[in-house]
């Protein structure tokens, strides 16, 4: 069994191999990720493609693995909106995903990025580095436990970011479109307006829901309190960038937290050192650090949270040769 990854780094490199001496299967691992036909080409002679957030299997690339013999399209990833689902099925593909990996990874990146803008430490920090060390009025921050932080998305990072913030003080509020049972000792819930109106800080952390449109618009931000710091470690496509860029610009907004872009393929894994970015929203948005802190995707960039992603990879791969089917399968 030939399987060939897109987008291993190579920090990864040695899970993939120390995972593998379980399966013995034979691995061709390159840090491409498919963006073209090109990279789609690097599938000959292998049987199983498996993706990454940022692969794009469109119907061309698609085609593509279908004249080369590909069985299977498999992806390291919990979204799969990456992929053209109905056209893979059509094509007779077989394809599964990693339902759920270690949910710290992405909530202690919120965390991190939430509390860093809180207490200016990106600002200071600035500051310092250039050697002044005057203390101004930008440096003066509010204490978490004296904020209420509003989780949108109340899933396996949602509750785990509602328990970390709870494990600093905050007052927790959520909304899901689906109520959870049992948690009313983490997180109150309450409607979607109620928590834009009533949070200091807004974390996101629901699926991006193409028929429900962003969630975070011009007039969600409007309801919002002044001063609030928005984070957004789930989906780039929850956010109208335009929205976002005036309500920083406008002060609506304090700072902004943000690992997920609408459209990053434009420019996250490249180099833009010295250039404009291609979109001029996100120009903007990088002109405002430190009011605004932009992470290239790394939400899940940990040991734990690979090493998920992998071994559940191979799981799915097993699976399906073992038993034709898999519990992980596309729908």
């Amino acid at each position: 069994m030939k399987i060939i990854f897109y987008g291993v780094r190579d920090v990864e490199v040695p899970i993939f191999e120390a995972v593998n001496k379980k399966f013995g299967y034979e691995m061709t691992l390159i840090p491409e990720y498919l963006t073209d036909e090109a990279t789609a080409k690097k599938a000959a002679g292998h049987d199983v493609v498996v993706l990454r957030g940022n692969c794009f299997a469109t119907k061309e690339r698609l085609d593509i693995y279908k004249e080369l013999g590909v069985k299977y399209v498999l992806t390291r990833t919990v979204g799969v909106n990456h992929i053209d689902i109905p056209y893979a099925k059509e094509l007779g593909f077989k394809m599964a995903y990693v339902p759920f990996y270690s949910p710290n990874a992405i909530a202690e990146l919120a965390l991190t990025l939430a509390m860093t803008l809180l207490r200016n430490v990106t600002y200071t920090g600035n500051k310092t580095k250039d050697k002044n060390f005057i203390v101004d009025k930008q440096m003066f921050s509010r204490e978490v436990r004296n904020c209420t932080v509003g989780v949108l998305g109340l899933g396996r990072i949602g509750m785990t970011a509602a328990k970390l913030f709870k494990g600093l003080g905050a007052n927790v509020i959520g909304f899901d479109i689906f109520p959870k049972t049992g948690v009313e000792d983490i997180v109150t819930q309450m409607p979607m307006d109620e928590v834009l109106a009533k949070s200091d800080i807004i974390t996101l952390h629901a699926p991006y829901i193409k028929e429900n449109g962003k969630i975070i618009t011009k007039e969600a931000i409007a309801k919002m309190k002044d001063n609030v710091i928005l984070i957004n470690t789930g989906r780039g496509e929850l956010v109208d960038t335009d929205a976002l860029v005036e309500g920083l610009e406008s002060g609506k907004i304090y700072g902004a937290g943000i690992d997920t872009l609408d459209n990053e393929v434009e420019i996250f894994f490249k180099d833009f050192k010295g250039k404009t970015l291609p979109v001029p929203a996100f120009e903007k948005l990088i002109n405002m650090y430190p009011k605004v802190i932009i992470t290239p995707h790394v939400g899940s960039y940990t040991d734990e949270a690979a090493l998920n992603m992998i071994e559940t990879t191979f799981d799915n791969v097993k699976e399906y040769l073992d038993t034709g089917d898999c519990k992980n399968k596309i729908q």
